[in-house]
């Protein structure tokens, strides 16, 4: 175990999510991590002709603005990283100049590609073989195949793909470079090496000439030269993907035996593996085997997560605004019954509880999820809930059971066994959703609040910089400082 250093280090993580981003300062001294947010703001894509984008000019103010702030509160700010949401990606020729706007991944532009590959069980199970990445509609995949085939001149126009993370990266260092954790979220990279797949890029028409070798994560790209303000402070390739970011920040033990669930708008559970988990078995499970960003293999499942909540919300006019007010909808949630579309408190433990089909892909993105949540339970003859505590409790109890369902299949197809769950993330501040995971999987389930992906993000920069040796050293380090939330698994009765 490294020394404490004598001197504090400033890292800034720029955090990007779907709804919202911020930059975080994380201050690392004798061994110990302070966080100071000193800037956060809304994101949301824009529609524009029935297609949907991401306003990309506004996020590189927002993040100037955010590092302009950091550095004034930091002026010894030694690095900065950037991680955001996986698949999504910016267009650029040789001087860096955006040459086609960018796509949000919940565009129903890829649906067509998407039946095509789901209908030709040769071509999904090759692809498959060659990436580990199942066949999602996000997939860049799908969704650069969908740009070049509607605009072929684009193949004329670019010379780089560089996803979301990457492309920040240039605008602060000059660098193009494609990151391993965000690359392997695309289904274009080989899983078994680290440079992309040749036959996929082929078969989906993507110029290769578009990318050149992931790089890992950890590596500095050099100094800040797009915003003077921050001359001399030096930009690290951090885990570019948000998820790969936050399971860095567990504190997982060793040995082993932890499942991971980063709790968002989706659920994330996954594990830390040197091998992929490959073959019919996984495929038909839905299991990425995205990657962390020191090269290593994080097969996980992605199941809808509070997305479902966050949608429904809108569909209310008495909803939360503060703290207080979430609590108190989620004390009224917890006393219904398992199950909260049955009317009456609680149910006999021989009824089956109601819960959702978290893979319909109606909640993909509806225009209202209540009246899509409805639709599910009436197409199966089942009661809606009579309030927004019915359907918190519904999301929370169908999510938990999403959650014991991935375990599961996690243990059957990697061999593996599973001694707890850790959860980071909004849902780890969710005790309802917390204890549904437990009574679901049969296993005590550590939360932990904290800024997860910006903690992965700043534990990146710090082995980039040589202040700590490597992640398993900063997780020793880390894990003293932070306490979990446990909940033990419950017997389930239909009720609390």
């Amino acid at each position: 175990m490294s020394p404490p250093l004598k001197k504090s280090i400033h890292c800034a993580a720029v955090d990007l999510g779907a709804t919202s981003g911020r930059v975080i300062v994380g201050t690392w001294a004798k061994n110990k991590l302070t966080l100071t947010e000193v800037h956060r703001f809304p994101n949301q894509f824009r529609t524009v002709d029935g297609h949907d984008y991401w306003d990309i000019p506004g996020l590189w103010t927002e993040i100037s603005t955010g590092l302009r702030a950091a550095i004034k509160r930091f002026p010894k700010l030694a690095s900065v990283g950037v991680d955001t949401w996986g698949v999504d990606y910016v267009l650029v020729n040789d001087a860096g100049r955006m040459v086609f706007p960018t796509h949000a991944y919940r565009d129903a532009r890829t649906q067509p590609g998407l039946q095509r590959l789901a209908h030709t069980r040769a071509a999904l199970e090759r692809i498959y073989a060659a990436t580990g990445i199942p066949n999602v509609f996000y997939n860049s995949s799908l969704q650069l195949a969908e740009t070049v085939a509607s605009c072929p001149a684009v193949a004329d126009l670019a010379t780089r793909c560089l996803f979301l993370p990457d492309y920040f990266n240039c605008l602060l260092s000059g660098r193009m470079e494609n990151e391993i954790s965000f690359a392997s979220t695309t289904q274009l990279l080989d899983v078994h090496g680290q440079d992309w797949s040749r036959a996929t890029l082929d078969h989906f028409h993507i110029p290769a000439s578009w990318f050149t070798p992931p790089i890992l994560a950890n590596t500095v790209l050099g100094p800040v030269t797009g915003l003077p303000e921050l001359k001399g402070v030096k930009v690290v390739a951090v885990p570019g993907h948000d998820t790969a970011a936050a399971y860095d920040a567990m504190p997982a033990n060793p040995a082993g035996g932890d499942l991971y669930i980063s709790s968002g708008t989706w659920s994330l559970v996954g594990f830390e593996s040197d091998t992929p988990v490959l073959g019919p078995a996984a495929l038909a499970a839905r299991i990425s085997n995205e990657r962390i960003g020191d090269g290593r293999y994080r097969p996980l499942t992605n199941v809808i997560g509070l997305w479902l909540i966050e949608q429904t919300l809108k569909d209310f006019s008495a909803r939360p605004k503060n703290d207080a007010e979430w609590a108190k909808l989620i004390t009224a949630a917890g006393e219904l019954g398992r199950g909260a579309a049955r009317p009456g408190p609680r149910a006999s433990s021989s009824d089956a509880p109601t819960l959702l089909n978290c893979t319909d892909p109606a909640f993909i993105n509806p225009v209202s999820m209540r009246a899509a949540i409805d639709a599910q339970l009436k197409k199966r003859k089942l009661p809606a809930p009579k309030n927004l505590a019915g359907y918190v409790r519904l999301i929370c109890d169908s999510l938990g059971q999403g959650h014991a369902d991935a375990l599961r299949a996690f243990e059957r197809l990697a061999g593996r066994k599973f001694q707890r769950i850790l959860i980071v993330g909004g849902g780890s501040k969710n005790r309802l959703l917390c204890q549904a995971t437990a009574d679901a999987s049969g296993l005590p389930v550590h939360a932990f609040t904290l800024e997860g992906t910006a903690v992965g993000n700043m534990a990146s920069q710090l082995i980039g910089l040589r202040a700590v040796r490597n992640l398993k050293t900063f997780r020793e380090h880390f894990t003293k400082q932070i306490k979990a939330t446990i909940y033990q698994p419950k017997q389930l009765t239909g009720g609390n």
